[in-house]
């Protein structure tokens, strides 16, 4: 059985939760949630992305909103504890959601060997 999380573990901004349950008005009923997830790499040694899913695992833990659950496996949440997702729409059609407060988990900016501007170190910019 999946695990109720609560905002102390991970938080949505007003304008994200918003834009979920737009966005949730316009996907198929079959669609259980968003599932947030954590794959190796970039700078900070993890990156993070958001798929819509049709399954609740029960190694997964639920964060229940009105119209939407965010779902996040339990090898995903220890990453994602006091993290923050937020909605930017800048009106110049780069809209996206953000993760603030992620922790700092890899080797950070120089470690990864990509190069910015030509300049040799990290490519964190």
């Amino acid at each position: 059985m999946s695990a109720v999380l609560n905002e102390s573990e991970l938080t949505l901004t007003a304008t994200a939760q918003e834009k979920m349950s737009d966005l949730f008005q316009q996907v198929e009923s079959h669609i259980q949630g968003v599932r947030v997830f954590a794959t190796p790499g970039g700078c900070s040694g993890i990156s993070f992305g958001m798929t819509f899913t049709d399954a609740i695992n029960d190694d997964d833990g639920v964060l229940a909103f009105d119209g939407f659950k965010v779902v996040i496996d339990d090898g995903t949440l220890p990453y994602l504890r006091g993290v923050e997702i937020d909605f930017v729409d800048q009106g110049d059609g780069n809209a996206t959601f953000v993760f603030n407060n992620l922790p700092q988990v890899g080797g950070g900016c120089g470690s990864c060997g990509s190069k910015s501007g030509g300049e040799s170190g990290g490519g964190c910019s």
